[in-house]
């Protein structure tokens, strides 16, 4: 299964839709495990390819890699990355140096594009009073003398 992502609302309609496919999208799921799926999700967006640990050797081998983490592997003149999940997939993800950074261009535009919502959403309320909360001078919020 391939996909091709020309911006971050197809990575993140992506995901949502593979949840709901596959069933996991119910509180069944722990959250780790959404994470997981949503970055593999990503993964095979950028053009990485999955392996199943289908095999004794092939599950020993993984269970030798970090788990849910990139770690990049030289093989002679190729640059690798590889991404281990023994926990959702039971699989092995490689790709390339242009795969590896095509997934992470459009994971830093989704969080650019998080943000932007995050930022719009802050200033949606003009209702939205501070002054009820108290003043913010020195004394006042967190810390030793806050809340």
């Amino acid at each position: 299964m391939r996909f091709l992502v020309r911006d971050t609302r197809s990575v993140s309609t992506l995901v949502a839709a593979g949840l709901m496919v596959s069933g996991l999208s119910g509180p069944a799921m722990a959250a780790s495990d959404k994470k997981i799926e949503q970055t593999e999700a990503a993964l095979l967006a950028a053009g990485f390819i999955d392996r199943p640990a289908n095999t004794p050797e092939r599950a020993a081998m993984l269970a030798q890699l970090p788990k849910t983490k990139f770690v990049r592997r030289v093989n002679g003149d190729m640059v690798y990355y590889v991404y281990a999940d023994p926990k959702v997939c039971n699989c092995l993800y490689v790709g390339t140096q242009q795969a590896y950074g095509s997934y992470v261009k459009t994971m830093q535009a989704q969080q650019l594009a998080d943000t932007q919502e995050m930022a719009a959403e802050d200033y949606a309320n003009p209702a939205w009073n501070w002054g009820a909360w108290g003043g913010w001078d020195r004394g006042w919020g967190f810390g030793r003398r806050g809340w």
